[in-house]
């Protein structure tokens, strides 16, 4: 199959753990032909196709920490989105108006034939944060919400809380207010301002000591194994960009639980590929534009996430 890859720069990939590169390196190995753009070179134009100036890749085989070397590129003509047999939607968040409107020109490229995963619309349907909202058996005490009375009482209710921005990513913007509620005006002024800008409020849970799990769910099934983002030196986030520690380990009857209720739903609307994020025993992200952690639960475990995506991508683009 002729595979393209809607990622960001080439040139900023880091081959040692990012999962793109790990889907790019098996559908090579089993003989699809590789393609990439970013989403910046997508266009349309009146009685023609949403399409872009492709690059076709080659990998090198070199690999891994500070490989800058890892493909050599052919500039391939304009070519049309539906004209490949695949369309991987890689490009990592911030979810910014550029990335809402790049959806919609996926969005286009579908109603033309093209084959785009994740869905464009499941995308946009699928806020990272705010999508937890539609599965509240699963989740944590939270609130969302414009108003900072509300976070008040909402501490007062709980007394030891978790702020977040709705854009943010990698840990950015998490603030913990314990219960003597220290600095919480401030925090407030900062997220909230002054009433501008919805947050989302959460009970904190002590379980992240344990680790903040991503549990990668590929066509509805769970991996087996996630990786545990263990936060270090007295930070609250375990995110892998914030310092956390990555450790990979087999999901619990829990993980399972709540990923065989929402994967099949999620896979329905066109979710190839979704990473939940569980804390303990509560769901607390759902994460579709660009899940990651391929590479580490991989080189721990023996369990080869690439493949398995390949695998459905495979049976995902034969089924249609």
């Amino acid at each position: 199959m002729k595979l393209l890859f809607v990622a960001d720069p080439l040139a900023t990939f880091k081959t040692h753990k990012d999962s793109t590169f790990a889907m790019m390196r098996e559908a090579a190995r089993r003989g699809h032909e590789l393609l990439a753009c970013e989403p910046a070179q997508l266009h349309w134009r009146q009685g023609g196709r949403v399409s872009a100036r492709l690059l076709r890749l080659t990998l090198t085989g070199r690999s891994g920490y500070g490989v800058d070397d890892w493909y050599t590129a052919e500039a391939l003509g304009e070519t049309a989105l539906a004209d490949v047999d695949a369309v991987v939607m890689r490009k990592d968040p911030p979810f910014d108006s550029e990335y809402f409107y790049a959806t919609h020109l996926l969005g286009r490229a579908e109603a033309e034939g093209a084959r785009v995963f994740n869905s464009p619309r499941a995308l946009r349907d699928h806020p990272e944060k705010l999508a937890i909202l539609e599965f509240p058996e699963f989740i944590a005490p939270t609130l969302v919400t414009r108003s900072a009375d509300d976070v008040r009482a909402f501490h007062a209710e709980q007394r030891d809380i978790i702020l977040k921005p709705l854009d943010g990513m990698g840990g950015m913007g998490i603030f913990r207010v314990r219960d003597d509620g220290l600095n919480l005006g401030a925090i407030l002024e900062s997220l909230n301002r002054d009433g501008a800008e919805t947050i989302m409020v959460q009970r904190y849970l002590p379980e992240i000591a344990d680790g903040d799990k991503r549990i990668l769910v590929i066509d509805g099934q769970p991996v087996p194994f996630c990786l545990a983002r263990i936060p270090q030196g007295g930070e609250v986030r375990g995110n892998l960009a914030a310092g956390g520690k990555g450790v990979a380990r087999p999901i619990s009857a829990r993980d399972r639980e709540i990923a065989e209720a929402i994967g099949p739903v999620l896979a329905a609307r066109g979710l190839l590929l979704v990473g939940l994020d569980v804390i303990g025993t509560c769901l607390t992200e759902i994460n579709v534009t660009s899940p990651t952690c391929f590479q580490e639960i991989t080189d721990q475990t023996g369990h080869d996430v690439a493949a398995q995506f390949i695998t459905a991508l495979e049976a995902a683009c034969a089924s249609r």
